[in-house]
């Protein structure tokens, strides 16, 4: 058997042993796949096992992330921090190979995927951002970002909706660095493709303007090298589409029955004589190690120490964009106090926080070269938009991407410029969180600070009606685990809910905005909403009752306390723009801000009434919207659904 034979069957075998060994995964792509896993390490893809994290390096996204086996094997072979008990831990409670690849668990793991589309979708992101910091960054005698995004697909993630609207975008923006390998194997989990579908992929995606080209053999890998090379000189991203044989070498190749479960002991062996392995389970001949060793010291090692030694050069060369450099090497925010660069902006008396928020986000773009983003066609509507001009091939140093109307992609997409190090941005209307949300959940699940943006918070909408007029989403964003959700009340708080989103490193920030004006609160306070709720109005006296309000209602819960003051009766008001936060104060300052001994709560806030019983308690009401919106004014759907002084200051008393 020679060298490389053996490789990609050492590839293959102990991805079929740790799937047999959990009794659990997906052995067809495995088998499939691994002739284009070992041409991309061993023949492109530049990389540095021992510093994983290099600047400079190639991405590799695994889209059709079920097949995990497979770049934890890579992995290993190539000598990054993945030893062969973790392997055999493959799907096991605390191992470094869970069932699906994540993103800062595992070294080496570029994106976290398995939801198909998304990892496409982040490969996007990276490319946009290997552009944007080329042409910010390069210099004539030094070229410091200048690397190839690389993603494996199958047939799965070509149907996702999110896919598509990724690969549309990226072909409009000619991003000739992305090199998609697409695992064609006509095959998914209920059986053959043309069940389902029945297009023309190369068809398909030159219509998009993307390159195509077709390796007829996924088995050569030559042809599959050649491909590559080929795609490095034609024009915008291209796509491989490389037909495999889905469980190669096993007595069920070609069949779905090998898409997402065991070989097992019969079949395993029977596969193993076919591919002419002889080792037992997760035993490796020391040549496969050495071959992957060898073929990376050239493009990855050695390029690594060229890099490194020319970044040298170039800050001291260029020190201003050196600590550009240094902050993204590090994976750190750039050092920029942000409350200084905003320290000017003084805003009206009565304004929309979409409003402020516009204002501002211009302000931190010219302070902040590494901010960028866009809307999903509505940023004359949100206020969310990039300076420098559109991004794009005649202007890669544009920081505004019109994503169009691809909200999901949108998503994707700017959780991988953050992924690559850019402080991404996205902007739409609240309702269409919805279109957005896995990509959301997985920039929660991965720990990174991406930034969404979100305006027509409420049923202030208006006319739009209630297609467009958020009432659930407030409250299932509160629900997903790391993501913070803050709704200010005011310019100010919307000035502070920007400084917390950028200073973020490892939580995503979901921040709500009117689209009605609201006042200036001279109360409204930095240290209030980095606590997440605080006391905007205190009490006279002593408070009989707390209002506790988010958002455009905190204005209505301080009218309320005065006309509840004339009548004797004493509130306190609570300012709560992110639970999310408030949660994490200590015993001490929660009973600061809303004392036990005070049970007569309200809550205020224009959205479903989910998730406020833990602040207002069994003694509690709850001033919300459990019901979908209505086509009207939007003062008039306020005023009907109970958000007004009147009817506030009943509650309070009908609670006393």
């Amino acid at each position: 058997m020679n060298k490389k034979i053996q490789s990609i069957n050492a590839l293959r075998m102990l991805g079929v042993d740790m799937v047999n060994k959990a009794n659990s995964g997906h052995p067809g792509i495995v088998l499939g796949a691994a002739p284009m896993m070992y041409t991309l390490f061993t023949k492109h893809l530049s990389y540095n096992p021992e510093k994983p994290n290099w600047l400079n390096r190639d991405r590799f996204v695994l889209s059709a992330g079920h097949g995990s086996a497979l770049i934890y094997s890579a992995l290993h072979l190539a000598g990054y921090d993945l030893d062969m008990e973790e392997l055999k831990n493959f799907r096991q409670w605390g191992s470094k190979t869970p069932g699906h690849p994540e993103y800062g668990h595992t070294e080496g793991i570029e994106a976290t995927t398995g939801p198909l589309g998304q990892g496409i979708s982040n490969a996007v992101g990276m490319a946009i951002a290997e552009r944007y910091l080329g042409a910010q960054l390069n210099k004539d005698e030094f070229t410091v970002i200048d690397h190839y995004t690389y993603v494996l697909c199958g047939d799965g993630d070509l149907q996702e909706g999110v896919a598509m609207e990724s690969a549309s975008l990226a072909g409009h923006l000619g991003l000739d660095k992305l090199i998609v390998l697409f695992d064609s194997n006509d095959i998914q989990l209920d059986g053959p493709i043309k069940m389902a579908t029945s297009e023309n992929i190369k068809a398909k995606f030159e219509a998009m303007n993307w390159s195509y080209i077709k390796v007829e053999d996924g088995e050569l890998t030559e042809d599959i090298s050649g491909a590559i090379e080929r795609a490095k000189t034609m024009p915008g991203p291209t796509l491989i589409e490389v037909k495999t044989i889905i469980g190669h070498g096993s007595p069920q190749q070609g069949q779905s029955a090998t898409h997402g479960a065991p070989l097992g002991e019969e079949n395993t062996k029977a596969t193993r004589q076919a591919l002419g392995w002889h080792h037992p389970p997760f035993e490796i001949p020391e040549e496969v190690y050495e071959d992957f060793r060898e073929s990376n010291d050239l493009k990855g090692m050695n390029g690594y120490n060229v890099w490194m030694s020319m970044v040298d050069r170039y800050k001291n060369t260029y020190p201003i964009e050196g600590k550009i450099i240094e902050a993204l090497m590090k994976g750190e925010n750039l050092d920029i106090d942000y409350s200084c660069v905003l320290e000017g902006y003084e805003p009206k008396d009565l304004l929309a926080t979409r409003a402020s928020s516009g204002d501002m986000l211009k302000i931190l773009q010219e302070k902040n070269p590494l901010l960028m983003g866009g809307s999903a066609d509505l940023s004359s509507s949100t206020k969310v938009k990039g300076i420098g001009g559109d991004f794009g091939p005649e202007n890669p140093l544009g920081r505004n991407i019109n994503f169009g109307v691809r909200e999901h992609a949108m998503a994707a997409i700017v959780n991988g410029l953050v992924l690559h190090g850019i402080k991404g941005f996205a902007g739409g209307f609240f309702i269409f969180s919805d279109y957005m949300r896995p990509s959301m959940r997985l920039a929660a699940l991965m720990g990174i600070p991406s930034i969404f943006a979100f305006t027509h918070d409420s049923v202030a909408v208006g006319e739009d009606g209630p297609t467009h007029e958020p009432v659930e989403q407030l409250a299932g964003l509160r629900a997903m685990p790391n993501m913070d959700v803050i709704r200010p009340a005011d310019a100010n708080e919307t000035k502070a809910a920007w400084i917390l989103a950028l200073e973020s490193k490892d939580v995503p920030t979901s921040i709500l905005l009117t689209r009605q004006n609201v006042p200036t609160l001279e109360n409204a306070s930095f240290k209030g909403v980095e606590k997440g709720g605080y006391v905007i109005s205190a009490e006279k006296k002593e408070a009989q009752a707390i209002i506790i309000a988010t958002g455009s209602e905190v204005s209505l819960a301080l009218e309320a306390q005065k006309a509840l003051q004339k009548e004797k009766i004493d509130v306190r008001v609570v300012s709560m723009p992110s639970m999310f936060r408030f949660k994490k104060q200590s015993d001490k300052y929660k009973e600061s801000v809303l004392p036990k001994s005070v049970k007569k709560r309200v809550s205020v806030e224009m959205g479903s009434s989910f998730g406020w019983a833990e602040f207002t308690g069994k003694k509690g009401r709850n001033l919300a919207i459990d019901r979908f919106g209505a086509s009207a004014k939007g003062e008039e759907i306020i005023h009907n659904y109970g958000f007004n002084v009147d009817n506030l200051v009943k509650i309070v008393k009908d609670m006393l």
